[in-house]
């Protein structure tokens, strides 16, 4: 992507094309020599990213540029609210829930639904603010990329692809198996065996048509959703109604068979039943009016679902005791055990169309995460690339579609679903650490020793947090350890609240009792990744020691390359606009 001189635009050139250039613009990868060059200087490059911070004006304005074309703004608070649905509604509430009822929590799983739902709902804030202030696709990464750098941003990049792929194979495959059950067949049936590997062509075949639609329009998507999730929604009301209709409050006793722990043990898992809502924050460069639409559709359509789980989860428990739920197929059982066998029908029905749709929704928010990747230079370029017709990133959408599609085909890669988990938390949890950032801090404004100070205070917080988390995890019936970090937190916390005044007030909507709310979703992330167990913490630092690799390679290089050559243009206008003044005189 080049610009055009003083005029500062960019050169209009055909969409399809594939020259080197296209993938590997920048200066260090011209030839053998200047890459060779570029590695020698590594360490001063990492540190000049590790310490470079972005801005609202150049992620709105100037990395758009590099897409060549903007995004068709078609999406109003009505659309963002029925992408909420179907992005959140999957299958995950109509298979976590038995399982995680009969093995941990018993009936108090309507609990462990409203502990997660009230965490999902803090990291909502968070995005909210971000998305009205700066509305542009790349979600989380470019907030991150603002607030804590370059650095800091790439991880949570590398994280986003590797959850956006693995995810959307592990959906595609389980669309597959409901399909099949709905067939009145066995999972596995659909599949083809070869080796050891079960060939799964229609998980291919489903991502490649929600894959298509979601490039040929944004608005066309949202319609879709809009009918599909619609039909959802009447299975989800089904299975409340008839539910209810057959509860047994006998049931719900004992209500707590595991106490507290199987209470946040169920939370950590189920929580993930609200995951896909960060898709919503991609949006909001398709948005007509994101400073009103956003907080309607994100907050509004979360607070709705966070409600509808509770119930499902609280119908479920009073329908059948908590020892007889089908961990597998907890309300097709249930159903059956009230004389209600047809309705294991309209169950996978329901777990299918919900699937339809996280899969419609994440074919938008992932490439729209991809385009500002790429607008970065932290991956090719020719990714951040929007078809001048349909306003869609089409090259983004297929750089994830097969990259998901040959993972489907093959394997769900169960082995990291578990890494997931930790992913998504992370992100989450450096989202409320990056709004603090954003409240307290503004470079070249806030004093040195306030700098100091918050470092102090969110070091406190985080510390204070991984202290509960593995008290929790080592002593889950003790006291002692909680005196000590629950009081550090809050000391933490106090301390940013009393000692630091606000650097910046949002524009239109802002997180309220800050500093209280982000630094409580700190503390809650940390505490629900520290209950998915070891192995999930060893394959996020496999995982981002080879994400490393790849940002000495490559990242560093193309990222120090784009930014520098920024600020060479913006020195030539300043030097063209000084000769103007003079010429004029």
């Amino acid at each position: 992507m080049s610009y055009i001189g003083k005029e500062d635009e960019v050169q209009q050139r055909p969409y399809w094309r594939w020259s080197k250039v296209d993938f590997l613009p920048e200066e260090s990868f011209q030839n053998w020599n200047t890459y060779l060059s570029a590695l020698s200087q590594t360490y001063s490059r990492f540190n000049d990213r590790l310490l470079s911070r972005s801005d609202d004006a150049n992620e709105i304005t100037q990395l758009r540029k590099q897409s060549e074309n903007n995004m068709k703004r078609c999406l109003t608070w009505w659309d963002l609210t029925w992408f909420g649905f179907g992005s959140v509604i999957g299958a995950g509430i109509f298979v976590l829930t038995g399982q995680e009822a009969h093995h941990h929590a018993g009936p108090a799983i309507v609990l462990s639904y409203v502990a997660s739902g009230i965490s999902a709902m803090l990291s909502v804030f968070c995005y909210t603010e971000f998305a009205v202030e700066i509305p542009v696709a790349g979600g989380s990464f470019a907030y991150l990329r603002i607030e804590l750098g370059d650095f800091v941003a790439f991880i949570t990049a590398g994280n986003i692809l590797l959850e956006s792929i693995v995810g959307g194979a592990a959906v595609a495959r389980a669309w597959t198996s409901y399909f099949a059950t709905l067939l009145n067949h066995q999972p596995d049936s659909l599949r083809i065996p070869k080796g050891n590997y079960l060939l799964d062509p229609i998980a291919v075949a489903v991502l490649a048509i929600a894959a298509t639609i979601a490039m040929i329009s944004t608005k066309k998507t949202s319609q879709l959703n809009w009918i599909a999730t619609a039909l959802n929604t009447l299975v989800i009301l089904f299975v409340l109604i008839a539910g209810f209709a057959h509860a047994n409050t006998s049931n719900l006793t004992p209500f707590l068979p595991h106490g507290a722990k199987g209470i946040f043990q169920a939370a950590a898992i189920v929580y993930f039943a609200y995951g896909g809502f960060d898709n919503i924050a991609t949006m909001a460069e398709e948005t007509k009016n994101p400073s009103r639409d956003i907080p309607l559709g994100l907050l509004g359509s979360m607070s709705i679902i966070t409600v509808v789980y509770c119930l499902m989860a609280l119908s479920l428990s009073m329908m059948q005791k908590y020892t007889e739920i089908d961990p597998n197929a907890a309300y097709s059982m249930a159903f059956q055990s009230v004389g209600m066998k047809w309705a294991k029908y309209l169950v996978a029905l329901g777990a299918l169309k919900g699937m339809t749709t996280v899969l419609l929704v994440g074919a938008l928010g992932q490439a729209r995460y991809t385009t500002h990747i790429a607008r970065a230079h932290m991956i090719p370029p020719w990714f951040a690339l929007v078809h001048p017709k349909n306003g869609t990133p089409i090259n983004a959408t297929l750089l994830m579609t097969i990259s998901s599609g040959l993972i489907a085909f093959f394997s769900s890669l169960d082995v990291l679903a578990s890494l997931l988990s930790v992913s998504t938390l992370f992100i989450f949890m450096m989202m409320a650490v990056a709004l603090l950032v954003r409240r307290y801090y503004v470079r070249e404004v806030t004093p040195e020793i306030n700098q100091l100070k918050l470092v102090i205070f969110l070091l406190i917080i985080i510390a204070s947090s991984m202290g509960t988390s593995a008290y929790w995890g080592l002593k889950p019936n003790g006291w002692v350890g909680y005196v000590v970090t629950i009081p550090l937190w809050f000391l933490g916390t106090m301390g940013i609240s009393i000692f630091l005044p606000h650097q910046r007030t949002p524009k239109v909507w802002g997180v309220p009792l800050v500093p209280w709310l982000p630094s409580l979703s700190v503390a809650i992330n940390i505490f629900l990744m520290g209950s998915l167990g070891s192995p999930a913490f060893v394959r996020f630092g496999i995982c981002t020691a080879a994400m490393l690799v790849y940002y000495i390679l490559v990242g560093v290089h193309a990222t120090y390359d784009m930014a520098h050559q920024q600020q060479k243009l913006d020195a030539l206008k300043v030097k063209n606009e000084d000769e103007d003044k003079v010429g004029k005189a």
